[in-house]
């Protein structure tokens, strides 16, 4: 079942009652009062773009123990917190334990193949949108090794961003980036929310990664695993920038398409997913990799 992402941008009060997210908002002017009910289950992810916005603990409570992840803006409407459970798999201790023991070689493989697979999906989303020639990325792709020791990512990354956005001369990624790195910031942000959820879910600890280890990072497996993502969002970001032509900031509009991103058709395993399914049967994946099970990542292919 694909879970509801809810995204609250004006003045409301949440609670829950009968185990249903209950939403009122205030009389404005003219305006009436309003109120809505949503069933707690049906929800995967809540953002919260308002500083006037009040929830109840039962609330948040019952979201967390729902498994839902709850997402905090900052004055610049920008995602800036992210909440999950503490408790997502009932055999977590034993994950938990398979995690903390996993070997460096196991580790440098499966960021191996995640490397080669955010190389694969890039090269993809290039040929599909602008007719790229990529047989540079794809050699990149066959000839990363353990670990990524010679840093083709980067490599493979300098070159994906000079042809992403062809009509931005000098576009250049970077987080406090101009236009649009902002609306590849709010939507990375909602896919890490995505992974950290789908991680949990499988018993994993999202805060230690098998190749990010920064020690201010609260969730650095989030951000290894999401990475062969990350082309997927970059496409919903064209496509949105393609029917928002005159739009810079991340407005209601912006926000709403990409907040689809949960919903995102993706192929992995051979079959076509949702990209919130897809995302757990990565981290299911990881999880008997870390065990012993296999030695295989499943991603999503572009």
């Amino acid at each position: 079942m694909i879970k509801r992402t809810l995204c609250f941008s004006n003045p409301a009060y949440l609670s829950m009652h009968n185990r249903q997210l209950v939403v009122r908002v205030e009389r404005q002017g003219d305006e009436p009062g309003k109120q809505a009910n949503i069933p707690i289950e049906d929800i995967g992810m809540v953002v919260l773009d308002n500083p006037q916005i009040t929830l109840t603990h039962g609330l948040m409570a019952a979201l967390l123990d729902n498994n839902a992840s709850v997402i905090t803006c900052d004055e610049r409407h920008m995602p800036v917190g992210l909440m999950l459970p503490l408790e997502g798999h009932t055999v977590q201790s034993e994950r938990f334990q398979d995690q903390l023991s996993a070997s460096l070689p196991l580790r440098k493989q499966l960021w191996q193949q995640t490397v080669q697979q955010k190389i694969l999906n890039q090269a993809a989303l290039l040929r599909e949108l602008y007719n790229v020639e990529t047989g540079n990325m794809q050699q990149w792709a066959n000839e990363v090794r353990s670990d990524d020791s010679t840093n083709l990512e980067g490599r493979a990354a300098a070159f994906y961003w000079s042809q992403m956005f062809p009509e931005m001369r000098g576009f250049t990624r970077g987080r406090d980036g101009l236009y649009p790195n902002n609306f590849l910031n709010y939507g990375y942000a909602v896919l890490r929310a995505v992974i950290a959820r789908a991680l949990v879910s499988s018993g994993l600890l999202p805060t230690l990664g098998i190749h990010h280890h920064n020690r201010y990072n609260a969730y650095c497996l989030a951000d290894d695993i999401m990475e062969p993502y990350r082309p997927f969002v970059d496409r919903l970001v064209v496509q949105t920038i393609q029917q928002n032509p005159q739009t810079a900031e991340v407005t209601t509009e912006i926000k709403r398409s990409l907040l689809s991103i949960p919903t995102l058709e993706v192929r992995i395993n051979g079959q076509r997913s949702p990209l919130m399914v897809a995302a757990s049967q990565t981290t299911a994946s990881l999880a008997r990799c870390f065990s012993g099970e296999c030695r295989k990542l499943s991603y999503p292919e572009l």
